[in-house]
Formats: structure tokens, C-alpha cells, sequence
């Protein structure tokens, strides 16, 4: 077959050869135009190992070939992307334990299903109820220690043992003070209490709170005075006189001393003799433990309360105390939580809700350390994994619809749903591909471990003009037959076969591509017919033969720079091939 391309004219205009390319001449001298051309293949072929000729890439092979025709036609259409991968469990957990002994119970068996937090078996723990025990003996012994350091702490704040007047401060600030040694002194000077004797028989019959005159032995000048307290001790003074003493507490006018003695009464009862003044209370207040005196909140004359602070201690050695104790009680605290978390590793239970597909220990067995007791999966779904070319992953978002088909589950299809698609690409060679989870929640008949295949749906057309995919050549155009509607608006290529039969390029404006089909949104119209050479293996040996080895070594699939690519025909080959 030997081809001439040229645009079609209009009546009586002229046709002119389009640049580059042999036209068609009458006569014999168009015949000798044949030769030329055919002897121009034949150099073309040696030269350039198979370049492309005639316009739109057909190739010296191509020319002897047979055309395939095809209607342009409506269909639906839809593009996709398939792949196959295993099914996998939504979650799989295998049960290990972490300690040794014997068991006890097992409450499931294999195929059971079992909710989270369901207890699986129990391990004999008689081992750790010791070691438990005394961690708790630990953490109290820990816990008093720690509480005497903070006594012992406090003790640095040294205190008012009654209300009353600061009657001297004995330390300065920066003093080294001692256990027991005295820093200041209290004096309750409000109140003076009075000691005096009375006859025992008399005094056996006084109470505390009864009231008593007191008499001044200077000025003889009474004073309203209570009892306070009342020896239950005889005392035998000269003559044989058996007495007890007796304490009288009398409010200071203001004037009453150490220095003042006084006798009393109570009711018609006098005491035997007199006796001294003495303060109500006066105290002296000494350190309870070592330290530098850091700070004096007092003054001497100061009026106090009971427990209030007099004077600030500071001990580096008690602050370390304090700080091992702490220390000391925090990790008898871990060392009890650790316990107790070892005791619940003796009751194993499920991780995760699903359905028990191994058992490997029973009751009465002895589990050991880090070995699996059994495995759950959690079936309420199914997962699969498709692995998708880089030139494809930009089409796949989370949430598209798939399509699943397993040979195990004949004449059934499942819909998943894409899950994630993952950035972590592996590449192999020139090519990355990316890893697409697909979720199948309707999983009757469908089990993990199976193969599937998956069907992504990228795109589709419905009722659409289609024509096969390998009718589109290169610069996208299609040869439609002379007979045609739109072969009026293509170029034609006259054939000068046997059947002198034409052909027209036509331009056209593809749209959704699928597997074996494409659709055509302009250029074409229904009742056009298209057509092209179809690829096929043999067809493919047969270029590679034509070109063999050509002169210098180079070998027919290599092309010089700018040639055709190395491998022979492109595919869908066909005048102005793709």
C-alpha cells in the first residue's frame, strides 16, 4: 500500500502538496513518483531505523498493513484504577502475659466473642502477695520517718508556751543555738498566784474555784483571790501541826511583786502563816533542736499568745533529712504501685473487643513470660492495601467509592471506601508508588487472609460518543473513512490499494479515557466510522524485522537523536500513528 496525504479543496481549486510530502502525480510519470517514494523508504528505514514517514509518525512497516474499522458509537464509559491486595482484621491483638505460673481458669474458647476489658485467664499470684505485702510495710515505715523529719522541721519555729509578755530574748540572729538552750523567756504578770498553808482538816474541805481573801503584810490592804490548786499532801510543821498547802491566783493591781508577802482566808479558815507572791506564769522557752538563729519576730515587752512564733532556727542538716525522707517515702510509694501493677498482670484481659482466632494455653497449664496466650481480631470490618503508580495517586482521595470482588466469594461484589492515602512512597527504579487503605464494612463470605481485587473509579461519562482507544493517533487525530460525515472537515490520505479506498485525519477533543475505549466530546459525529491499525505482538516482530541490523552496528531499536523512541512501532500504529 502507498499512501499520499494532501488537504482536500473545494471545486476547482487547486491542490497543493502539503510541505514536506509527495503528492500524487498522473500517468507514468506518477507511478515513477511511487518508485521514488519507495526507494526514499527503503533509505529512510536504513538510516534512521524506522522514522517516521508521510506525516504523523506511520512508519515503513505500517504501510503494508491491514486497517481494523470500528462505528463511532454512544456507550458509557468509565475510567479507573484496579489493583489487587489481602484482606486484613480492622485490629488484631495477640494476648502475651508478662509473668510466669500456673493457670488457673480460661472462660472462652476459640470462635467466642469477647468485649474489651473481658478477663481471658488467671494466673496463680501467691508468689507476689508476698512481695506485695511488704511493699506496704515499706511505705509505712517510710511514710512515719518522713512524718517525725517534718516535726523535727517545725521544731525550727520555736514558740510561746503561754500567753503573756516577752520577758528577755537571749539570742541574736546569727547565733548557733543547741538542743535544750534557753532563747527567751515568757511572763504572765496579769495574774500572781500566792502559796500558803492551811490546817489539814480545814483544807480537806476546800475545792478548787472557791473564792479567798488575801492580806498584804506591808499594808495589810485585801485582795479577792480564787484557789487554783490544793496539795493532797500533809505536811507536819513544829508542834505536830499536820497542814496543806494551798494556791490562791489574785489579779495584779499592777503592784504586786516577787517581793510581797501575804496571808489568807478562806471563809473563816486563816492560813498558819504567810507566803510569797509568784508569777501566774513565767516560763522559759528553749530550743527543741540545733540550728542558727535566723530571724526574731519578738521584742522584750512584747505581749504574746500561746504558740506564737518567738524565733526562726534554720538546719541545713534537718532540711537534707527532710529531703531523704521524701525521697525514701516516694519510692516506697513506686515500689507499692509497681506491686500492684504486677498483680494485675496475673489476670489477663481481652485488649480489644472481637472474636478469639487462637488459643494457645488452658487451665491447669503453666504460662511463661512473653508468650502469646491467644489472638483476637476485630472483625467488624476488613482492611486491604492497593499499591498505586505515581502517575495515578493525585486521582485518589480519602472517602472514593471501591469496588471488591474476591475469587473465594463468587457473583458478589463489595463496596470500601478509601480510608487513607498515604505521603510514604517506595521507590523502585526510576517508579514510586504510594500504599491506598480501603475499608469493607459488608464483609459476608469475606475473611482476613483472602485476595481481592479492588476497582477505584476515578471518572466516567454516560451516552457519550466513544471510539476504541487505539483509533487516537498522535496529536490526537482519527482516520475516518470517506464515507463519513466528518470526513469534509479531515485531511485525506488516498490510498492506492486494490480497494482504493480513502482515508481522512480528523482533529478531535478526547474526554474520559477507559480501558479499551474514548470519548470523543468534538470532532467526530455518529455514522462516522474510524480506522486504524490494531497493535498485536506479531505485528510488533514484524517492524523489529523489517529494521534488523542496520549498516555501522546500529541495531533497529535504536533510534539516532530525534528518532522514533527505541522499542520499534509506537502503539496504536496507523497513519499519522499516535
Amino acid at each position: 500500500m502507498k499512501l499520499d496525504i494532501r488537504k482536500k479543496t473545494a471545486p476547482g481549486e487547486e491542490k497543493r502538496p502539503l510541505p514536506g510530502l509527495f503528492t500524487k502525480k498522473p500517468g507514468n510519470r506518477g507511478r515513477k513518483w511511487r518508485r521514488l517514494i519507495a526507494a526514499v523508504v527503503v533509505v529512510a528505514v536504513l538510516a534512521g531505523g524506522g522514522m517516521y514517514l508521510l506525516g504523523g509518525g506511520q512508519t515503513a512497516a505500517a504501510l503494508d498493513a491491514s486497517y481494523t474499522t470500528a462505528q463511532v458509537t454512544r456507550m458509557d464509559i468509565t475510567s479507573s484504577i484496579t489493583g489487587s491486595g489481602t484482606l486484613e482484621a480492622a485490629n488484631s491483638y495477640s494476648v502475651t502475659t508478662l509473668v510466669e505460673g500456673t493457670i488457673l481458669t480460661d472462660s472462652f474458647e476459640e470462635g467466642d466473642q469477647v468485649e474489651e476489658g473481658t478477663v481471658l485467664y488467671t494466673i496463680d499470684s501467691s508468689d507476689s502477695d508476698a512481695s506485695l505485702e511488704q511493699a506496704e510495710i515499706s511505705l509505712q515505715q517510710a511514710q512515719r520517718n518522713y512524718n517525725n523529719q517534718l516535726e523535727n522541721l517545725e521544731k525550727l519555729n520555736l514558740t510561746a508556751p503561754a500567753a503573756g509578755t516577752v520577758y528577755s530574748l537571749d539570742v541574736e540572729v546569727g547565733d548557733e543555738v543547741s538542743a535544750g538552750q534557753q532563747v527567751a523567756s515568757i511572763r504572765d504578770s496579769g495574774t500572781m498566784s500566792l502559796t500558803v498553808n492551811f490546817p489539814s482538816d480545814d483544807a480537806a474541805s476546800f475545792y478548787v474555784g472557791q473564792s479567798a481573801t488575801v492580806t498584804l503584810d506591808s499594808t495589810f490592804e485585801t485582795l479577792s483571790g480564787t484557789i487554783s490548786k490544793i496539795s493532797g499532801v500533809d505536811t507536819v510543821l513544829t508542834g505536830n501541826i499536820m497542814v496543806r498547802s494551798v494556791t490562791i491566783d489574785v489579779s495584779n493591781p499592777g503592784a504586786l511583786s516577787t517581793a510581797q508577802s501575804a496571808s489568807a482566808s478562806v471563809g473563816s479558815v486563816t492560813s498558819t502563816g504567810s507566803g510569797t507572791f509568784a508569777y501566774k506564769a513565767e516560763e522559759a522557752v528553749t530550743a527543741k533542736t540545733s540550728g542558727t538563729v535566723t530571724a526574731l519576730r519578738v521584742s522584750e515587752g512584747d505581749r504574746v499568745s500561746k504558740n506564737q512564733v518567738l524565733v526562726v532556727l534554720e538546719s541545713d542538716d534537718l532540711e537534707d533529712s527532710v529531703q531523704n525522707a521524701s525521697e525514701s517515702l516516694r519510692n516506697a510509694e513506686l515500689s507499692l504501685e509497681n506491686q500492684y501493677d504486677r498483680l494485675e498482670d496475673y489476670t489477663i484481659t481481652s485488649p480489644i473487643s472481637g472474636t478469639v482466632v487462637d488459643k494457645y494455653y488452658k487451665a491447669g497449664e503453666t504460662s511463661e513470660a512473653n508468650q502469646v496466650m491467644c489472638s483476637i481480631y476485630d472483625l467488624s470490618y476488613l482492611t486491604m492495601t492497593l499499591i498505586v503508580d505515581e502517575l495515578d495517586i493525585s486521582s485518589i482521595a480519602v472517602g472514593q467509592t471501591v469496588t471488591v470482588t474476591a475469587d473465594a466469594v463468587e457473583d458478589r461484589t463489595y463496596e470500601g471506601v478509601v480510608t487513607k492515602v498515604s505521603v510514604a512512597g517506595t521507590s523502585s527504579g526510576s517508579a514510586t508508588t504510594y500504599p491506598v487503605t480501603i475499608r469493607i464494612d459488608e464483609t459476608e463470605g469475606l475473611l482476613p487472609g483472602m485476595s481481592v481485587d479492588a476497582v477505584i473509579q476515578l471518572d466516567s461519562a454516560t451516552d457519550v460518543l466513544a471510539i476504541p482507544s487505539a483509533a487516537l493517533q498522535r496529536g490526537n487525530t482519527v482516520l475516518v473513512t470517506a464515507d463519513s460525515p466528518s470526513a469534509v472537515d479531515g485531511t485525506l490520505v488516498e490510498s492506492d490499494s486494490e480497494e482504493g479506498t480513502d482515508y481522512y485525519s480528523v482533529e478531535v477533543t478526547i474526554g474520559v479515557s477507559g480501558d479499551n475505549y474514548i470519548e470523543i466530546t468534538s470532532g467526530l459525529q455518529e455514522g462516522d466510522t474510524v480506522a486504524y491499525i490494531a497493535a498485536s505482538s506479531s505485528e510488533n516482530g514484524m517492524a523489529m524485522g523489517m529494521m534488523g541490523e542496520m549498516p555501522g552496528g546500529m541495531m533497529g531499536g535504536q533510534m539516532p537523536s530525534g528518532g522514533m523512541p527505541s522499542g520499534g512501532m509506537p502503539s496504536g500504529g496507523g497513519p499519522g500513528g499516535r
